[in-house]
């Protein structure tokens, strides 16, 4: 075996997009190469570029997925990371929301301080005491799980967020495309006027990306996330689930990139209530405070979501989110999921019943194939049952 880089990526340079689609077309020169990979670098210049607008012409866009870019985005709408995430086709580092302090302005700005007060004083009662662990840390960390769930206030509006996003120049093509369509044909419902001016503010950021005849519209595609349908439910080799949770759920969940997610609004508005103020006088503040920001759509505003993908790449899920350091309440669902794929088919399906099985006892430390390199403070007991 012999290896060649035909391209790499490099720090501080921009591939200009005319290179990208003569590095296309070389890569098309695979499919009809007569000779050797040295012919093909040294043909001229101008049969490349002939290969290449042959190709985008006839639909083969496939090669135009090798050149790619390494963007550094800013103040980018949480629901335009969750547009982009949904693809699949990227390499991403996002801001966390849950380790980081969020920028707001306004009211939201205002509540979202609040209830990082608030958090941190209820959390503070029942954080477990562990004589290894400082003073300082202990709240350091504690703050951390308050901003946690403060930032269901922030909207998936607002500009905070700042991610590496890498991806290709087809797909990069691709999305512009649908968000034009989005913007010319979707209708302007409360929430479609706001998407459509983050779409529109994507268009024009990347606009100098755009390669005419990259965004045909010959397969119909639209952006995966919103859903245009409703989706049955099944459970077997394969598993389709509905189910209700927050935005801020659902770009955890897109993580799983192996597994498939959908959203729908619901038609009244709802909202999830952290654990830790369940059931309290609190709670009632909380949904009079986070349904007072409805027109901004908050990320605790709670949508209808469908999940699909295999039973594998569900335990896969399972080894990541069944956790004391996961998000509550992407854990919380989780484990109400592995139930009902368990009782939907400890009769019907046996044999997939037997699968999931091992991994029903609890957090994934008590997994029979997973061993933890970072033990939490709750412990395979307590990692579901916590409320922070």
């Amino acid at each position: 075996m012999k290896k060649r880089v035909m391209a790499s990526t490099k720090i501080g340079y921009e591939l200009p997009v005319e290179e990208a689609v003569l590095f296309s077309g070389t890569e098309a020169g695979f499919c009809y190469m007569p000779e050797n990979v040295d012919t093909l670098l040294a043909e001229d210049s101008e049969k490349t570029l002939k290969r290449a607008n042959g190709t985008m012409k006839s639909g083969h866009h496939s090669v135009f997925g090798h050149p790619s870019y390494c963007f550094a985005i800013e103040e980018l709408p949480k629901i335009m990371a969750m547009i982009l995430n949904n693809e699949k086709v990227y390499q991403t580092s996002e801001k966390s929301a849950r380790y980081t302090k969020m920028q707001a302005t306004g009211k939201e700005k205002e509540l979202y301080e609040k209830w990082i007060d608030i958090f941190a004083k209820e959390i503070d009662k029942i954080y477990p005491v562990n004589p290894n662990i400082t003073a300082e840390k202990r709240a350091f960390a504690i703050n951390k799980k308050a901003q946690e769930n403060a930032r269901y206030l922030i909207s998936v509006f607002t500009p905070a967020t700042s991610m590496g996003h890498t991806l290709d120049l087809r797909q990069l093509n691709y999305e512009i495309h649908w968000a034009e369509d989005f913007i010319k044909n979707e209708p302007d419902t409360k929430f479609n006027i706001k998407l459509k001016e983050a779409l529109q503010d994507f268009v024009n950021t990347f606009s100098s990306y755009k390669v005419d005849g990259l965004n045909t519209n010959a397969k119909q595609r639209k952006f995966s996330l919103l859903a245009t349908r409703k989706r049955d439910e099944e459970f077997g080799e394969n598993y389709s689930i509905n189910y209700l949770g927050t935005f801020a759920e659902l770009a955890q969940a897109q993580r799983h990139r192996t597994l498939y997610y959908e959203m729908t609004l619901l038609d009244k508005p709802q909202y999830f209530v952290p654990p830790v103020i369940e059931g309290t006088k609190l709670e009632e503040e909380w949904l009079k405070d986070i349904s007072s920001l409805e027109e901004n759509f908050p990320q605790g505003m709670l949508v209808q979501i469908n999940e699909r993908g295999t039973v594998e790449n569900f335990i896969l899920k399972c080894k990541e989110r069944l956790c004391g350091e996961a998000q509550l309440e992407i854990a919380i669902q989780t484990k109400k999921i592995l139930d009902r794929y368990m009782e939907e088919t400890k009769n019907k399906k046996p044999e997939i019943y037997e699968y999931l099985k091992p991994y029903s006892n609890g957090a994934r430390c008590t997994f029979p194939e997973y061993t933890c390199g970072k033990p939490c403070i709750f412990g395979p007991n307590g990692a579901l049952e916590r409320k922070f």
